[in-house]
């Protein structure tokens, strides 16, 4: 089991040319299922959960984050836009799923409330719904590829590029990047960096070493998201004690470098 409990552009002088979409309903489903066990261990308790130390509530299997009402933080929120997918996908999300903002103003509150009708609903909800979940997760992945050439150094681009579509062309390199875009961000919000260093995948892909496509190059995207990841809890307010995440996050990582 590996359960961390975490927490238009251009490349050069042309338009970024598309990448494989194709997944099979196999590959999708294994997807999921794996992010859902990186996130809460596969757990339906898992799908609302408010982990110690962090401010606000994660929900699904990819753990989008909700902020309560009057809380600005400097991680991308992403439960609204997942609850907006689902309901452009058809679905029927509970009401609390629609609020404004997350109706538990604290970790202790949310606690208290885990066992309400409200909270075992959603669970509910979201347990007969991980495809959708999984759909938005690959669609967020596949969006970040022009968000990151463009926040890129134009000099660097071109070689982010080559190492996304090196990472892609295996089924675990695939995983890879849609997981980690979910776990980590796309590495162009400028809040989240400390000491103005990112964690996302602008920071893996550019840190990457010079490797051939396939198999190889999925390991060492796992290597330099690890790297990324230890200097991020070198920069890290020390108020956050962010180290204790580092031997989960580290073990996710290991998981890009094996086959799917």
């Amino acid at each position: 089991m590996i359960f961390t409990g975490c927490a238009p552009a251009e490349s050069g002088g042309g338009a970024v040319a598309p990448v494989s979409t194709h997944l099979s309903a196999s590959q999708k489903a294994a997807i999921g299922k794996k992010i859902w066990q990186n996130e809460s261990g596969g757990k339906v308790a898992g799908l609302t959960a408010w982990n110690a130390g962090e401010e606000f509530p994660s929900l699904g299997i990819g753990h989008f984050i909700w902020y309560p009402a009057g809380f600005n933080g400097r991680f991308a929120e992403s439960w609204p836009s997942f609850v907006a997918f689902a309901k452009q996908r058809g679905t029927n999300p509970p009401p609390i799923a629609s609020a404004p903002a997350a109706p538990w103003n604290s970790r202790k509150e949310f606690q208290a409330a885990f066992n309400s009708p409200q909270l075992t609903g959603l669970r509910s909800w979201l347990a007969g719904n991980i495809e959708v979940q999984t759909d938005f997760i690959i669609a967020r992945s596949r969006a970040a590829l022009p968000k990151i050439l463009a926040a890129a150094p134009p000099s660097e681009r071109a070689r982010i590029e080559a190492n996304y579509r090196k990472v892609s062309t295996s089924s675990q390199g695939t995983y890879a990047l849609i997981d980690y875009v979910n776990f980590k961000g796309d590495g162009t919000q400028v809040s989240e960096r400390y000491n103005g260093q990112g964690w996302g995948l602008l920071q893996v892909l550019g840190g990457m070493k010079d490797v051939p496509a396939g198999p190889a190059a999925a390991s060492e995207f796992a290597a330099s998201a690890k790297r990324v990841l230890s200097r991020r809890i070198s920069n890290a307010p020390p108020a956050r004690a962010e180290a204790k995440w580092l031997p989960g996050w580290h073990n996710r990582c290991d998981t890009y470098a094996r086959p799917l």
